[in-house]
């Protein structure tokens, strides 16, 4: 059985929101069949995270409150792209510099994901850091989060039962797991 054409065509665009982050535009579509859909889509320019290892194998961390969710919320350090066309790892950079201090000696790309396809556009790049410096931490003027260290084996352990939600944390955590057979 030959395998179906799975395009979807845009028949209609209605854009319904621009933010300073993402915008949002409702698309009416033909799908494979003939018939018609709606497909809700966000639009994010991107962005970049980053696993920071220490030399004792301690991974950088920040907790920050996340609104959406009403808490706060374990992660890597992260943030936006800030203009098109900007490089994921010197935005990756940025973003631990400022998030943490730390610059890094040896810095390794892991691949992007794609957070949520279903009605997200975001590109997520990942990258690794290994051979920190430190300096002083440079966190945006309405930036608050709190800066600790978590051995890679227990924030590993945290990832497996779940008590890390975080997408990007969990998978960039079992991406270096493999990487570097910890």
């Amino acid at each position: 059985m030959e395998p179906m054409d799975l395009t979807e065509t845009t028949l209609e665009r209605n854009d319904v929101f621009q933010g300073r982050i993402f915008s949002v535009h409702v698309d009416k579509v033909r799908l494979p069949n003939g018939k018609t859909s709606v497909r809700e889509v966000i639009e994010h320019g991107g962005g970049a995270a980053v696993l920071a290892l220490d030399e004792q194998n301690n991974v950088l961390v920040v907790t920050q409150y996340r609104y959406t969710f009403g808490r706060a919320l374990l992660e890597i350090p992260a943030g936006k792209l800030d203009r098109p066309g900007e490089d994921p790892a010197d935005a990756a950079l940025r973003e631990l510099k400022e998030e943490t201090g730390a610059t890094p000696d040896d810095f390794r790309p892991l691949g992007y994901i794609l957070p949520s396809p279903g009605c997200y556009s975001e590109k997520l790049y990942i990258y690794l850091a290994r051979g920190l410096h430190f300096g002083e931490q440079h966190l945006d003027e309405n930036e608050f989060l709190n800066v600790t260290r978590i051995p890679f084996d227990e924030l590993f352990r945290r990832c497996m039962d779940g008590e890390i939600e975080d997408a990007k944390t969990v998978i960039a955590v079992l991406k270096t797991k493999l990487l570097l057979d910890l």
